[in-house]
């Protein structure tokens, strides 16, 4: 039996980096960095226990943390050291007496590298299945230039296609670094920076795989490295896993109550006959059913009507959106406000209509964006900014209402094939666009996970 650990490196203390405080409590996004890393621990399913190895400076804050945003696989805060290989002794002395009968793989990484994506992890987790010593890498992109220090001249220049720019998470079998270490510590000469060098050194025959990494997991290291992650954060999707749109997911909606907001067409009618066909209880509302989701009390109305019929609401989707393909300064003013009225306000209306039927059932509401909220485009300006909004008002309201166990997702499809688009663009390929009942099956999926705060990619299979 294989157990993963995932060890969060957070004994840091920063006092060289600019910040007034440890990197992992600096805030990214509104939130400590070590939150944002946690959290995809916490939702990577191959990572059965995570252990947080810090100071006694910042341990009351993460603890803190731990308990506020129910980080259950968190079972142990150690205590590291001032050098990077206490902290991961810590780590191994922990863990060292498990029942030999358990496969052990300890995955270290850096809780100020909080962009960890669930794919780095799932490979360094299969990987482990092969090897006993996992790296995550980048290539290098520049040219490395070795430096005399003497003359402060050119010394060598290494041909960087075999050059690699190291990450975290590292992985090991547990055997495997407690080896290197108790060899490494009977060196009176040891020195190291990562605890894949110290397999490296004492452990030659030892082979350590490479796992590829991304541009976007960087390490906060001084305080300009901060803006680009906020930036990063910002601009971050996922793509939901093959285990997550299994085609017996769909069947957990089986007498769930969903409120679609603008399901007469388009995607929202797709997700109402899928999530029909799986026996949910499926409730649309729309202008001309009398629901104008930018009138506040509309919204409400009808979800009041709707928990009074069934006495429970467990999933909003908020579907509903205007698409004026036209320049700004040639649009009509009530055209303008009708932009904004529905695709911002509405999702306002939606939100603060549905919080506290979803705070019951500890549901969840969708909303969706679209590919153009990342750049404001000629001819959609209202449509790309209040798409834009959208995305962080998601990302908002999943942290406002984490506590309250509310989750909150966002749906970014690729160009669909709906007759909001075709009013819009006209007749264009079928085959170069998605089609609605593939995207809400994607949304269907996504109320049944477990993510929130996520902008939820949807591109052709």
């Amino acid at each position: 039996m294989n157990i993963n650990i995932g060890i969060i490196l957070a004994a840091g203390k920063g006092e060289r980096t600019g910040f007034d405080q440890p990197k992992q409590l600096v805030k990214l996004g509104g939130r400590p960095v070590i939150e944002h890393t946690l959290e995809a621990f916490q939702e990577a399913q191959g990572i059965h226990e995570i252990a947080v190895v810090t100071n006694e400076v910042c341990r009351s804050a993460i603890e803190s943390i731990i308990i506020r945003r129910r980080f259950t696989k968190v079972k142990k805060i150690l205590i590291g050291g001032d050098h990077r290989h206490e902290s991961s002794l810590a780590a191994i002395r922990a863990y060292e007496t498990l029942s030999p009968k358990a496969q052990v793989r300890l995955i270290f990484h850096d809780a100020v590298r909080p962009l960890i994506s669930q794919r780095i992890l799932s490979n360094v987790i299969e990987s482990l299945d092969h090897y006993n010593a996992v790296d995550v890498v980048i290539a290098s992109t520049d040219t490395i230039v070795v430096a005399d220090p003497l003359t402060n001249t050119i010394a060598g220049i290494p041909d960087r296609r075999n050059l690699r720019n190291g990450q975290t998470p590292q992985g090991f079998a547990l055997e495997t670094i407690k080896a290197a270490y108790n060899l490494a510590l009977a060196d009176p000469d040891f020195k190291t920076t990562d605890d894949c060098g110290t397999v490296r050194k004492y452990l030659p025959d030892e082979r350590i795989y490479l796992v590829a990494g991304e541009s976007t997991n960087i390490k906060l290291t001084y305080d300009d490295d901060l803006p680009l992650l906020d930036k990063l954060l910002q601009l971050r999707s996922v793509t939901l896993s093959k285990s997550e749109t299994s085609d017996y997911i769909l069947s957990k909606l089986n007498g769930k109550t969903l409120v679609i907001f603008g399901g007469n067409s388009g995607i929202g009618a797709a997700i109402s006959k899928i999530a029909k066909a799986h026996k949910a209880n499926v409730y649309t509302a729309t202008r001309t059913s009398g629901v104008d989701i930018s009138s506040f009390n509309q919204v409400n109305d009808y979800l009041l009507a709707v928990n009074r019929e069934v006495g429970r609401i467990d999933y909003v989707i908020n579907t509903a959106a205007v698409l004026f393909h036209q320049p700004l300064a040639n649009m009509a003013y009530e055209d303008i406000l009708t932009s904004v009225n529905v695709n911002y306000l509405g999702a306002v209306n939606v939100a603060m209509a549905a919080f506290d039927h979803l705070r019951r059932s500890e549901g969840q509401l969708l909303s969706f964006t679209s590919s153009s909220y990342t750049y404001g485009r000629a001819f959609y300006s209202l449509y790309s900014s209040s798409k834009a909004a959208v995305v962080n008002l998601t990302q908002a309201l999943a942290d406002e209402w984490n506590e309250d166990r509310v989750r909150v997702n966002c749906i970014n499809p690729e160009r669909t094939l709906t007759p909001m688009r075709t009013k819009a663009f006209g007749n264009e390929n079928p085959d170069s666009l998605l089609s609605p009942d593939y995207v809400a099956s994607i949304s269907l999926a996504t109320l049944l996970s477990s993510h929130s705060g996520q902008i939820i990619n949807v591109s052709k299979p």
